[in-house]
């Protein structure tokens, strides 16, 4: 069990389950190509199986050595739900549905799983911090989208009352002035292809999206970007001060072993002083 255990932790196997999961990735690709031969899809499709029944193996493997232990990775749980459905897209019965293959395009996703292996891997240690941070930074963001919402509510409704009968593709109904508003917050030809058109009819339009534009892609936004960079920083010291090199335990038994036979060499010289007097 230990050396299974060793296996399925080493870097080699960890290097070729992420090989695996690199061709797999390659093999989906290439089956969306409609010019395939039928020798070359039929050969792919094969691959794809082969490619499936190692994920199943390393599943396997992890459960025999981890056990209940398994199940408290959320990791292993999505890989497990992925192998799953794959298998079960697999199926002739299950073939019916395509929406079943869909799901089968998640699979490249375990190469997140993968990485977080590799210790010695460059990028690795800015790439598990950012995650960390965007999780930690999920309450902050998730009340200035709330805000953001409010704000696209009152001006969705502005925009609707004032522009909805002479442009009611763009503000016809709060749903349309919300994606309208949308792509003037992304700044995608919001100047020549919304805005300009609206002042036409009405000159002072320039007052909804001026504000609008300030208030949601520069001042909202910029508020994200600062939490999410609070958060790097806060992890960045977190880690900064746990990254310290542990002691081992039989270093340590060995130390204190050492300082035990000089505590009783320093004894057996004071006797035999002693002595002497």
């Amino acid at each position: 069990m230990e050396k299974l255990k060793k296996f399925v932790e080493s870097r080699l196997f960890q290097n070729f389950i992420l090989a695996v999961i690199a061709l797999n990735a390659a093999i989906m690709g290439i089956q969306t190509a409609k010019d395939l031969p039928d020798v070359a899809r039929q050969v792919l499709i094969c691959l794809d199986s082969v490619c499936l029944w190692i994920f199943v193996v390393e599943l396997l493997m992890k459960l025999i050595v981890y056990r209940l232990h398994f199940f408290r990775d959320g990791w292993n749980l999505f890989d497990l739900l992925i192998v799953i459905i794959s298998l079960f897209s697999d199926l002739s019965f299950f073939s019916v549905f395509r929406i079943f293959r869909i799901f089968r395009v998640m699979r490249s996703l375990r190469a997140l799983k993968s990485l977080r292996g590799f210790r010695l891997v460059s990028g690795l240690k800015e790439l598990r911090l950012i995650v960390e941070a965007i999780g930690r930074s999920i309450p902050g963001i998730f009340w200035s989208g709330i805000l953001l919402m409010l704000v696209y509510y009152i001006f969705s409704i502005m925009g609707t009352t004032l522009f909805g009968a002479e442009f009611p593709d763009w503000f016809g109904s709060i749903g349309r002035s919300f994606y309208t508003l949308f792509q003037v917050m992304t700044l995608e030809s919001w100047s020549m292809g919304i805005s300009r058109p609206v002042m036409e009819i009405f000159p002072w339009a320039w007052v909804y999206f001026v504000p609008f534009v300030l208030c949601t892609a520069f001042l909202i936004m910029n508020v994200v970007v600062g939490i999410v960079v609070n958060a790097i920083s806060q992890v960045s010291e977190e880690q900064g001060r746990t990254e310290r090199e542990p002691i081992e335990p039989n270093q340590l038994q060995k130390e204190l072993e050492e300082l035990q036979k000089q505590l009783a060499h320093v004894e057996k010289l004071l006797k035999q002083r002693e002595n002497h007097i």
